[in-house]
């Protein structure tokens, strides 16, 4: 599966776009408590603790987001957008980009 952030794939032709999709991760407010908990390798105020669970939420939303679009039968996602969102004292990792096939 081609993942972009670009509307087109150099290259490649857009056959058919099948729409929308969309995947999402949450980390909710113990997330945060534990991270906070752990951390003791805070260097110039990062946290590599932070960062790593930020990434596998951003990861896990990219997947699920790729899941979507297979089951629609595509083999490419282009114009995708990644959001980070807070609500109620949690985290969400949204990812959005249209499925399409190329040729």
């Amino acid at each position: 599966m081609i993942v972009t952030t670009t509307p087109s794939v150099e290259g490649k032709t857009i056959r058919q776009y099948h729409g929308i999709v969309t995947g999402e991760a949450i980390l909710g407010a113990n997330i945060f408590r534990d991270l906070f908990a752990q951390v003791r390798d805070i260097v110039g105020g990062r946290s590599a603790a932070y960062e790593q669970e930020l990434g596998r939420a951003r990861e896990t939303a990219l997947r699920e987001m790729e899941e979507r679009a297979a089951a629609m039968g595509a083999n490419a996602i282009v114009g995708v957008d990644l959001d980070y969102e807070v609500i109620n004292n949690m985290l969400m990792v949204s990812a959005s980009g249209t499925a399409v096939s190329l040729s």
